[in-house]
């Protein structure tokens, strides 16, 4: 056995091993979306495109979890 068919079975072996580890990577986040606290953060992937002062937010609160100005903290 030549170092040049040892080379190309290292090669096939490690492709191959980079493959399963990507698909496994790729099916760990589809199936963990949601951390433990329930927050996608695939949502927030957009952030950065759409920031124009007119665009709906990412995640939006409801007025009892704003405080309005005065308010004690």
């Amino acid at each position: 056995m030549s170092i040049a068919e040892l080379q190309a079975y290292g090669y096939f072996a490690l492709t191959f091993l980079l493959v399963v580890v990507l698909y496994g990577y790729i099916y760990h986040l589809y199936t963990k979306k949601r951390d433990a606290d329930g927050v996608d953060y695939e949502s927030y992937s957009n952030m950065a495109l759409k920031d124009d002062i007119d665009d709906a937010p990412v995640s939006a609160l409801s007025d009892e979890k704003v405080p309005f100005e005065g308010a004690k903290k």
